[in-house]
């Protein structure tokens, strides 16, 4: 017999080795403190060649859940080698515990085989799942798409039932609070651009068209674009992390207890000020990305007025508007992907920042294909 004092206890374990019988004699208190000592103690033995295990509880005084769980280990460990278990000596109390417990689910699962498979056969399943989980998805999309619609359209049926002083503050924290980024990224772009077409274009005294290049370029294309990524990755990733939290701590779920519907509640808020911020913000990129693309021509003694009459002649009010106008469409899908992720994040400790992850993929990827939509539908126009 051992005594161990830390554990409050006294333990007696007897193992039978030739004939496959491992006996435990237990006394005292198995509460919690005991348990952490003996569960070591108690499986340290045990091997598969064993044919009994049998427990002798007559001496035991008290015994918690954390003793009740260190009898079931032992009891699913037995089950799963084929063994016989015996526990005896129980007292009501705690044989009523044991034995509410006792059908539950083995601890111990035996693992499962893993069947052999080929390249060809991964290579088959990775692709079915990859189309399987990209339709769900876009089912998915395609249905938050018309409940986002709906609540739209009622919200501007009613526009009292919408929350405007949260619509401008979030308008603010997407908007004004954006706009050193998309300087510095508008600048940079414009800059880079002219400084890479005049290298060139010197060569043969075409450096007066890179003001063509930047207004055409900067005002219909990469101007709406580059401020559409920039609101995925600062804009779409801070909805779907707000979204996620709250479906985290439940917070969704209370929102649909007390009768309010989350869409409308949470999700027009958000489109609505990014669709009301897109367009300006673009305006803001445009005129910052022709301010930076003018240094390069006037490095070469080219003067303002020069670079303005050739950045007006190229671009004209069907070229802003073109941009304006995809930069709503931009704007909505950033919003849309970043409320979507953030409602469908799952339970978890990286929960919110995989819902993050997908929020920032899915604009991204959604921007460039709905860009290249647009660049066919206007050639087909002759916008």
């Amino acid at each position: 017999m051992k005594k161990n004092t830390s554990a409050s206890q006294y333990i007696n374990v007897k193992t039978d080795q030739t004939n496959g019988l491992y006996s435990i004699d237990v006394s005292g208190r198995l509460d919690v403190n005991a348990c952490g000592f003996l569960w070591r103690k108690l499986f340290d033995p045990l091997i598969p060649d064993l044919k009994s295990i049998k427990i002798d509880a007559s001496n035991l005084t008290y015994c918690d859940m954390s003793g009740i769980s260190l009898f079931l280990a032992l009891q699913s460990y037995a089950q799963d080698h084929q063994q016989s278990f015996e526990l005896s000596g129980l007292s009501p109390e705690i044989s009523s515990l044991f034995t509410r417990f006792s059908g539950e689910p083995s601890i111990f699962p035996s693992p499962e085989k893993e069947v052999q498979t080929n390249f060809v056969e991964k290579t088959g399943q990775q692709t079915f799942y990859f189309f399987q989980n990209s339709i769900q998805s876009f089912v998915t999309q395609i249905a938050f798409l018309g409940e986002l619609i709906y609540a739209f359209v009622q919200g501007l049926r009613h526009p009292s039932k919408i929350r405007w002083k949260d619509v401008w503050i979030v308008a603010e924290k997407s908007g004004v609070n954006a706009l050193p980024i998309v300087s510095l990224i508008a600048f940079l772009m414009g800059l880079i651009l002219a400084f890479q077409s005049v290298v060139p274009m010197s060569k043969f005294g075409a450096e007066i068209f890179v003001a063509d290049l930047i207004g055409l370029s900067m005002i219909r294309e990469l101007g709406p674009l580059m401020t559409a990524i920039v609101l995925a990755g600062r804009t779409g990733s801070a909805f779907a992390a707000e979204l996620g939290a709250m479906k985290v701590n439940e917070e969704i779920d209370a929102l649909t207890t007390m009768g309010l519907d989350p869409i409308h509640f949470l999700v027009v808020v958000r489109v609505m000020a990014a669709l009301i911020v897109t367009p300006f913000l673009t305006i803001y990129a445009d005129i910052v990305s022709v301010i930076g693309g003018a240094i390069p021509l006037l490095s070469m003694g080219y003067p303002v007025v020069t670079y303005y009459n050739g950045v007006v002649k190229a671009v004209d009010y069907i070229d802003l508007l073109g941009g304006l106008y995809k930069s709503l469409f931009f704007g909505l899908l950033v919003a849309s992907s970043g409320c979507i992720c953030g409602l469908q994040t799952k339970t978890g400790a990286g929960a919110v920042g995989e819902s993050t992850t997908r929020a920032v993929v899915n604009s991204i990827v959604l921007i460039v294909l709905c860009d290249g939509l647009f660049s066919v539908i206007f050639y087909y126009i002759g916008f």
